[in-house]
């Protein structure tokens, strides 16, 4: 593993790094993040009793569509034509909280990890501005790459939970 910040120069400057060498290869990420919240609310949501609707399928559409975007996000992120987002949520009843989890897949020259962050990042901001009304004390934390595939690299898994 690289122990050089690929994001600067030799001048030590902001630096979008150059892909137009590297291969081209298939390449995933997978990321989680978690709110928790209080057990009324996280009853609400999963019982669909919210007043907005189904909440979950909105931050679903949320998180797809900041994975798309995350180059117009985060300052010196490549644009990719990702191939696949997928967001899915995990209610964890014994611990009030939700699981949110991604994947993001393409054909191409760099990973999709902050793709895969990006697009846990804003489910859960999203949850949390559907809810706030009722549940102002909700956390978000936890968010972190679970693992990669393709690129030099290889397979990089995750080996304990932070």
């Amino acid at each position: 593993m690289s122990k050089t910040l690929t994001h600067l120069n030799e001048q030590g400057e902001a630096n979008m790094v150059d892909v137009t060498e590297k291969a081209v290869t298939q390449r995933s990420a997978t990321a989680e993040g978690y709110i928790a919240m209080s057990t009324q609310t996280l009853e609400m949501i999963t019982q669909g009793k919210h007043k907005k609707g189904d909440v979950f399928a909105v931050a679903r559409i949320a998180g797809i569509q900041a994975a798309k975007k995350c180059g117009d996000l985060i300052p010196l992120c490549h644009p990719l034509m990702l191939t696949k987002v997928q967001v899915d949520f995990e209610p964890e009843l014994e611990n009030n909280r939700v699981k949110v989890t991604s994947l993001c897949k393409l054909s191409g020259q760099t990973g999709v990890e902050m793709e895969a962050l990006t697009a846990v990042s804003v489910a859960c901001l999203t949850l949390f501005d559907m809810c706030k009304a009722v549940d102002p004390n909700m956390t978000i934390g936890g968010i972190q790459v679970l693992t990669k595939e393709g690129g030099k690299t290889g397979h990089w898994e995750r080996q304990q939970q932070c």
